[in-house]
């Protein structure tokens, strides 16, 4: 099994991914095995984003285990 990537990584494979489906040049199975790479990407930065979230509630979480939720800033 391949080295476990990180966000970074996850996110170029899934952009190189789209970029390669747009382009529209792919024969149908590699547009399918490219898909599925993407797919997979996405997972793996969801997941990533996911436990990051829960790393930044903890951070912010009070003493009495109230949490302070704020907006990120766009």
């Amino acid at each position: 099994m391949a080295r476990k990537k990180g966000f970074e990584a996850a996110i170029k494979t899934l952009e190189d991914a789209v970029a390669r489906l747009e382009e529209g040049d792919l024969e149908l199975e590699e547009a399918l095995a490219t898909f599925e790479q993407g797919v997979k990407s996405a997972a793996e930065c969801r997941k990533a984003l996911d436990k990051v979230e829960l790393q930044v509630e903890r951070l912010l979480k009070q003493q009495d285990n109230s949490l302070i939720r704020e907006a990120f800033d766009e």
